[in-house]
């Protein structure tokens, strides 16, 4: 029986209703050879796809993929395109220098405008909004961390960074208990299944061959082999993400941590104009434990967050996906946050995992002696930081060098993760701790030591 795909995330579901296609594209029938084949067909590997084929038309890529474009992180996501790096601007510089973060913070907001244009041109009608990000902060605790994340951006430049009093802060997002926040300009929502797909569908009409419904069962020097055929090439991206632990030999390369999201039926313009985000402003506040939310271009709130636990041995499993305690918090912590929603019905709940690298950095390279090149550990940050991996890598494969293969995350290598059970303990033991800390500030209690110190040890 065929997967029904509209079930993956709601992002699928209204892609389906609006016509959009979820039929597979033929799977590899034998072995074959290119140039660059490609593992993975989210976002990272279809934009290394669509940007290597910019720099050389005569290149000849493969793109394998499980199941569907989009099925992994880049069909389930929040739909933040965002500037959003997973390591600090201080971690950059200590592993760069000043300049190198600078450059890496001005690439990612560069980034998400490469995304619109690029979806403008080709004609893909992805609800792109760039609308900025506000973060609420609704505790005593919270405000502190946003005005001292205020004074961090001015020390590193980002002079657009605004710090909000209450009043400003409602009239972007009427939140209940608000009392400040920070906003960002550099953030875009989007709806991400019409991107990847449509991103797709530039790429084949590009002449890349995608190969759906393809399993990979080992990625090796100049080789990918799949259960229909070996296909040779040149080089090989590793472009798995959180699915990169199922391969052979790469358990511990990242840790995959799942992010559940839930959506609401359409508001209606009363509803909408008590809560705001008439930019489309995408949303979260400063709490340890992340939410994130987006009002979606058909009237909505899709709303995730973090919660779900690590399971051992980096397991991923579809049961994994749905985590029917996960989903209340987020209902209840919608409601919370927004009580005129107290009343709205819930459609859409859905999840999946993330790569977490061992020191939260992602990373994009090419090792030229075995031809295998990779990105990913984006942490859930990824809609735009694909892009620029995709753009890295072409220009690293082509034996490009420029200002993206100069930037501080090329070539970066993460350590691996410990193994088990002392990877499991620490990853649980600090989504603990971020919960217990959150509780306490929500009480009125001060800011977690705990929580910090376990946020360091893991890496963040």
């Amino acid at each position: 029986m065929s997967r029904d795909y509209r079930q993956v995330s709601y992002w699928f579901d209204s892609f389906a209703a609006a016509g959009g296609n979820l039929t597979p594209r033929p799977p590899l029938t034998g072995d074959s050879t290119v140039d660059v084949a490609i593992v993975g067909a989210g976002f990272t590997g279809l934009w290394t796809a669509y940007y290597l084929r910019r720099l050389d038309p005569s290149m000849r890529i493969a793109v394998l993929e499980k199941d569907i474009a989009g099925f992994g992180a880049s069909g389930r996501n929040g739909g933040w395109c965002s500037a959003l790096f997973p390591s600090s601007d201080e971690k950059v510089a200590r592993l760069s220098s000043r300049e190198g973060a600078l450059a890496l913070r001005a690439a990612m907001r560069d980034t998400v405008d490469e995304v619109g244009v690029v979806a403008a041109r080709e004609g893909v009608d992805c609800d792109f909004a760039k609308g900025g990000t506000i973060s609420l902060a609704r505790t005593p605790a919270q405000l502190n961390r946003a005005q001292a994340e205020h004074a961090h951006a001015l020390q590193w430049g980002a002079h657009d960074t605004e710090l909000l009093d209450a009043e400003q802060a409602r009239q972007r997002l009427a939140a209940d208990g608000t009392l400040g926040g920070l906003y960002t300009p550099h953030c875009a929502a989007i709806h991400p299944v019409k991107l990847v797909r449509g991103l797709a569908d530039v790429v084949e009409r590009d002449g890349v061959a995608i190969y759906e419904q393809t399993p990979v069962t080992s990625i090796a020097p100049n080789r990918v082999r799949t259960a229909a055929g070996v296909v040779a090439a040149d080089v090989v991206v590793r472009a798995t993400e959180a699915f990169t632990a199922r391969l052979p030999g790469h358990r511990r390369v990242c840790a995959p941590i799942y992010s559940l999201m839930v959506a609401t039926e359409p508001l209606d313009d009363a509803q909408w104009q008590a809560i705001g985000l008439r930019d489309r402003e995408t949303f979260g506040d400063l709490r340890h434990l992340i939410i994130y939310g987006q009002r979606t271009a058909d009237g909505r709130i899709a709303f995730g967050g973090r919660g779900a636990p690590y399971h051992f041995g980096s397991r991923i499993a579809a049961g994994y996906d749905r985590a029917p305690n996960v989903f209340a918090a987020l209902r209840e912590s919608l409601r919370e946050l927004l009580p005129g929603l107290r009343d709205v019905r819930f459609t859409h709940e859905w999840g999946g995992p993330l790569a977490a690298p061992r020191d939260w950095f992602a990373s994009v390279g090419l090792d030229r002696d075995t031809g295998i090149a990779w990105a990913g550990g984006y942490v859930g940050d990824g809609v735009a930081t694909t892009n620029l991996a995709g753009r890295t890598l072409a220009d690293l494969i082509c034996g490009r060098d420029t200002e993206l293969t100069r930037l501080p995350w090329a070539q970066h290598r993460s350590r691996r993760w410990e193994p088990e059970p002392l990877r499991w303990l620490g990853i649980n033991a600090s989504l603990a701790a971020m919960k217990s800390a959150d509780r306490k500030e929500h009480r009125g209690g001060g800011a977690s030591l705990l929580a910090a110190g376990l946020n360091r040890m893991i890496g963040r």
